[in-house]
């Protein structure tokens, strides 16, 4: 494998990206978060041990690393601090391994206010937003009126760019009980964070631009999947940043020559959170059962995830853009019980027959999946850690969505756990 790698989520999110870069993160010197905010929810299994990160990348759970938080991540700071706390409780410490970019966007509590307005607006067509602030943030930072991280270390200028958040916002503050409209409220909290974030700034495109220059090797990590690309992705069901390759680039500053391999991460089927097209979606037993044993539940919302097939049309777009290499295949263990798979080769739309997404992604609402259905396996898969002891009918199904996709199989991941793992070639 290459020594710089990029982990990419090719669905719609949730593929267990958190365990991936937890795995890969043990021999990266650095791991390095580029975009999203604290919808994100990482979740990793060490021993009995589940943690759940936000906004800090997943290779801080491994002792010794260097963890950095770029400039296109939106950063709720008090989720931060509530992050680092959990941390310290946990006996892990992040001194001289924590670096934030003093040009990352906040997300302060009136950005949530607005965001749960918004959706309540929206009525019945809603986005499925996590009303985490996480949109509202990004457009007061594209509106250029947004409030970064170095600001808090300006009182005078962060209380004139709050007072310009009071005009602009007028009509969600004036007048509102809730005290995340309280502006003066935010000014002071942010005023006692600075000593917390002012050891933790540095130059983060500087930073990775010279560990590259010593050798050293950079895991980047993304937040959400492919799908959700505020640009490529299901418009307007989609998040508001840019999920694929092209984000880590922006959203650290670096230059694509430091990226050696593209892993794309791929559930074994397929889930969704909120709204938007999903081809392939279960509303039957079957969906149930796939939320049922893939405990299918959103690790920063707790809502239901909604479950179906795995789609290999969805899944050759995101391969395509991203550029990837190779890809791990995780919840492989979540199939074991099914008597048959059915996996998406393709779509109808109007009487025509597609294996490509459609130019609007609008018309994936509209779309029928064409299925193959393979064999399944009824054979229990959890802790496999060798290819060949796996069922061969498991096997074939692992070996079709490569052989579709044109890429190797890095990885398989046949429970939470990081043992629970098949390392193909890493």
């Amino acid at each position: 494998m290459g020594k710089n790698k990029i982990i990419i989520g090719c669905q719609w999110g949730d593929e267990g990206k958190g365990k991936i870069v937890d795995l890969l993160a043990e021999k990266a010197d650095i791991t390095a978060r580029f975009q999203g905010g604290a919808n994100a929810g990482h979740t990793i299994c060490v021993d009995d041990k589940k943690y759940i990160l936000h906004l800090i990348p997943s290779g801080i759970i491994h002792p010794g690393k260097v963890c950095v938080i770029g400039n296109g991540v939106v950063l709720d700071p008090f989720a931060f601090k509530e992050e680092l706390d959990f941390l310290v409780s946990q006996g892990i410490g992040y001194d001289n391994r924590l670096w934030v970019s003093p040009a990352a966007n906040l997300v302060l509590p009136y950005h949530k206010l607005i965001d749960a307005v918004e959706e309540k607006n929206r009525g019945t067509e809603g986005l499925g937003t996590t009303k985490r602030g996480i949109g509202p943030a990004y457009v007061d930072k594209v509106a250029r009126h947004g409030i970064r991280v170095a600001d808090i270390f300006a009182p005078d200028r962060l209380k004139k760019r709050l007072e310009h958040q009071r005009k602009l916002k007028d009509k969600y503050l004036t007048g509102s009980d809730d005290e995340r409209a309280d502006l003066e409220r935010t000014y002071k909290e942010l005023l006692k964070l600075a000593d917390l974030f002012k050891p933790l700034v540095v130059d983060i495109s500087l930073l990775l631009a010279k560990a590259f220059k010593e050798g050293k090797s950079i895991l980047f990590e993304g937040a959400q999947g492919s799908l959700l690309d505020v640009d490529l992705g299901t418009y307007p069901f989609a998040t508001s940043s840019n999920t694929t390759i092209g984000g880590a680039l922006t959203g650290l500053g670096v230059s694509h020559k430091m990226i050696d391999e593209v892993i794309g991460v791929v559930k074994a089927y397929t889930t969704r959170v909120g709204a938007g097209p999903f081809p392939t979606e279960l509303v039957d037993e079957i969906g149930e059962q796939l939320r049922l044993h893939g405990d299918e539940y959103g690790a920063s919302t707790g809502r239901p995830r909604r479950c179906g097939w795995l789609d290999l049309v969805v899944l050759r777009n995101s391969v395509r853009i991203n550029g990837v290499d190779s890809i791990a295949i995780t919840k492989l263990d979540v199939l074991d019980q099914l008597d048959e798979i059915k996996v998406c080769t393709g779509y109808q739309l109007n009487g025509n027959e597609m294996t490509e997404v459609p130019l609007d992604l609008a018309e994936l609402g509209h779309v029928k999946p064409i299925y193959t259905t393979l064999k399944g396996w009824k054979s229990d898969t959890t802790g496999t850690t060798d290819f060949s002891q796996l069922p061969k009918d498991a096997q074939d199904y692992l070996n079709f969505i490569a052989d579709d996709l044109g890429v190797k199989i890095r990885l398989v991941s046949t429970g939470a756990k990081r043992n629970e793992t098949i390392l193909i070639s890493v």
